[in-house]
């Protein structure tokens, strides 16, 4: 591959000295034409030398999101320019997103194997959502979790045999509706009384014989616990 340019965001000297010398032992096609460890720094050197990449610390002077900041003006004023982050925020998760969505073309965690050569040549080659080992192995995590959760709400509605009304029923009382309120929404065709019998057969179905005591809100804890409900996803139907 032909050279490249390279400018380094970092703030901490020692981490700055790591990461040059990957760049000179493992990528000898990249040339680093400056380095700044603030985003005074940074705009100040774009603008008398363009690069083809910024490598992107996000956690710079304190802060965890001016990096996000720095790399949404990026993609504003330079959308030619390829950014990579390659940060030491391993546990916050948010800050992954909010950069993605500003415009990063991939995150390398400051953890694990670093950076590698094929990342930087996965996003110069124009790549999306590039990320080393690290980060995908808790995204692929993520990922399996919600497959779990997923099955086990599918299960739940199969053993329990939950329709879609049973559902409505317990996802808005899990938002605090009554049940004069349910019974006025529009894609709930039922009455007060067939509302409550309803409820008191889905007690039956998720309590079995354990059916003394149980009022609306054990009956929603009952659905969370089966994954009948989505807590991530509990929102009201429209009037």
């Amino acid at each position: 591959m032909e050279s490249f340019k390279v400018v380094i965001v970092e703030d901490v000297k020692l981490e700055l000295k790591g990461t040059e010398q990957i760049f000179r032992n493992e990528i000898p096609e990249a040339e680093i034409i400056g380095t700044a460890q603030n985003e005074t720094e940074l705009w100040r050197l774009l603008n008398s030398n363009l690069p083809d990449l910024v490598l992107l610390d996000l956690g710079l002077g304190g802060s965890t999101t001016v990096g996000v900041d720095i790399c949404r003006t990026l993609r504003k004023r330079y959308p030619q320019v390829h950014v990579l982050i390659f940060t030491g925020e391993i546990l916050n998760e948010k800050l992954w997103v909010d950069v993605l969505d500003a415009g990063a073309d991939g995150i390398c965690l400051k953890s694990g194997e670093l950076l590698t050569k094929n990342e930087v040549m996965s996003v110069m080659d124009g790549k999306k959502l590039v990320f080393n080992q690290p980060i995908l192995e808790k995204i692929l995590q993520r990922f399996r979790q919600s497959v779990l959760n997923d099955t086990k709400r599918q299960e739940a509605f199969l053993d329990y045999d939950i329709d879609e009304y049973d559902e409505r029923l317990l996802r808005h009382l899990a938002l605090g509706y009554t049940k004069d309120m349910i019974a006025n929404l529009r894609t709930m065709p039922f009455g007060v009384k067939s509302i409550e019998k309803r409820q008191n057969d889905l007690v039956a179905r998720l309590f079995g014989s354990e059916r003394t005591g149980i009022n609306a809100t054990r009956l929603v804890t009952r659905a969370f616990e089966l994954r009948i409900l989505d807590i991530d996803n509990l929102e009201a139907d429209e009037n």
